[in-house]
């Protein structure tokens, strides 16, 4: 039986539910058919217009009869457009009603979705755990510079350095042998050794070959 009654029950809360857009459509049919006479009024209008210009010199009585009916057309005429009006503004005024109404309602249960999602939740709760989460960090981060403080011995710099420079000699001298050319050093150790000062005869002609060499290429590029 309480079934029955609660079928009832929801039965009616749906009809108060599409109460107003049945408004809505009733008022919406009545007015698309006050157009429809509004547009049909207009026409006989034009028509009794049309005959009275048609017999004003040539039948007064036909001329005056058609505007007579033209009178009593623009006065229909004239109630119509107010009624049109009168139901625009009904249905502007249901639709705004029916929106503020939607708008109420969602706001509600957003205001209950909240409090759903809340549920026990305060500020001194929400305070007392990020209280414990900051504890958590500090202590991860005591635990943390325990483990780094261990002595793992101390690094000599000066060991660094020197091996620094002796990599970048040797990537040096890699790249010495790769175009052709030979390291300062190995050029220092090559020069022949003087007793007093003046080198032989030989460096001259050395010099001598490299420029007549460089002059040829300069040469042939010019020729190209």
């Amino acid at each position: 039986m309480s079934g029955v009654w609660g079928w009832f029950g929801g039965g009616a809360a749906q009809k108060r539910k599409d109460s107003p857009k049945n408004a809505i459509l009733g008022l919406r049919s009545q007015l698309d058919m006050l157009q429809k006479r509004e547009n049909h009024l207009q026409n006989l209008i034009n028509e009794q217009d049309a005959i009275a210009r048609k017999n004003v010199t040539t039948n007064k009585n036909t001329a005056k009869a058609a505007l007579r009916r033209k009178k009593t057309h623009e006065h229909s005429l004239e109630q119509t457009m107010g009624q049109i009006g009168t139901l625009e503004q009904q249905i502007n005024a249901i639709e705004s009603a029916n929106i503020n109404r939607e708008t109420l309602a969602a706001m509600e249960r957003a205001a209950d979705a909240m409090k759903q999602i809340h549920g026990k939740l305060t500020p001194e709760k929400v305070d007392e755990t990020m209280a414990k989460l900051q504890e958590q960090n500090q202590l991860s981060e005591e635990i943390v510079g325990a483990m780094n403080s261990v002595n793992v011995g101390a690094i000599d710099e000066e060991d660094l350095e020197d091996e620094l420079e002796a990599l970048q000699q040797e990537e040096l001298d890699q790249k010495m042998l790769g175009t052709g050319s030979v390291p300062v050093s190995d050029q220092i150790q090559r020069l022949p050794t003087v007793a007093n000062g003046e080198p032989k005869g030989k460096a001259p002609a050395i010099e001598e070959d490299d420029e007549e060499a460089e002059l040829r290429k300069l040469q042939a590029e010019m020729a190209i």
